[in-house]
């Protein structure tokens, strides 16, 4: 008589999976947790089922998002662990309140605070650098700062080494998307990936992984490299998908445009 092979349950099929996306062995993983790996192996095949704490440090070991940890918490059986708060919630009215603190400091120059996939929270009066010219669809809300730096009618139109630019970003919206699977980033990612020119070879000026943005504007071409804040001790799944972009300037002439934008706004 044929038996059946009994499934393990979701969690042990969820860490077992997440383990194999990270390419961590068990050993690794239950040296980085504080346990054993008879206990990770128990674990993943459904003989023995883990505390809400052991499934919190088998989370963080792993390097999963707060989502993520939620997410996993919730094939184990338990409540999530981490809030996800609307960003008009009181009980984030101080971080609002940083936030912009931090995007008024960086005038003259632009910075923008974006969601995971590039959806527009807040940016500073130096955006206008950045939107100058574009269409009016990509600047009505939401408005997505990916969209609008590679989008033809966006910021496209105005930078000079689109290809290695636009190549950049793409490269780094992919390896995220590896490391935290998101349907809608895979989307967007082909989206904004048939924006861009024919793939070519690197030219004289690619600088690896510090591709400045050659961006034409109303009073010459900027040179600007660019920054990337993550708020990585959030305990609030909003707060912890927010990104902090900031552009600076990459030479002195960038700087002096900058800072004139900056008199004549004010």
């Amino acid at each position: 008589m044929a038996t059946t092979m009994e499934q393990p349950p979701p969690f042990a099929r969820e860490l077992l999976r997440w383990r194999t996306a990270r390419r961590v062995s068990q050993l690794e993983l239950a040296s980085r947790a504080g346990t054993t790996q008879r206990y990770v192996s128990f674990i993943e095949r459904g003989r023995s089922v883990p505390g809400r704490a052991v499934v919190l440090r088998l989370a963080e070991s792993l390097g999963l998002t707060l989502r993520e940890r939620n997410a996993l918490l919730l094939a184990a059986g338990y409540a999530p662990a981490f809030a996800e708060s609307s960003l008009d919630a009181v009980e984030l009215a101080p971080v609002r309140q940083a936030l912009d603190g931090i995007l008024e400091g960086h005038l003259p120059y632009p910075a923008v605070v974006a969601g995971p996939r590039g959806e527009l929270v807040a940016a500073n009066g130096a955006f206008d650098v950045l939107a100058e010219g574009a269409a009016a669809e990509l600047l009505e809300p939401p408005v997505n700062v990916l969209r609008l730096a590679l989008h033809p009618r966006g910021m496209a139109s105005r930078v000079v080494n689109l290809d290695a630019w636009g190549r950049h970003i793409i490269e780094n919206l992919r390896a995220r998307a590896l490391r935290s699977p998101d349907p809608l980033l895979d989307g967007l990612v082909e989206e904004l990936t048939g924006f861009l020119p024919p793939l070519s070879e690197p030219g004289e000026e690619y600088l690896g992984f510090a591709v400045p943005l050659r961006l034409r504007c109303a009073e010459g071409e900027l040179r600007l490299l660019t920054t990337l804040t993550s708020f990585a001790t959030a305990v609030d799944v909003t707060l912890a998908e927010l990104h902090l972009e900031a552009f600076l300037p990459a030479d002195a002439e960038t700087a002096e445009i900058l800072r004139k934008r900056d008199a004549q706004r004010r």
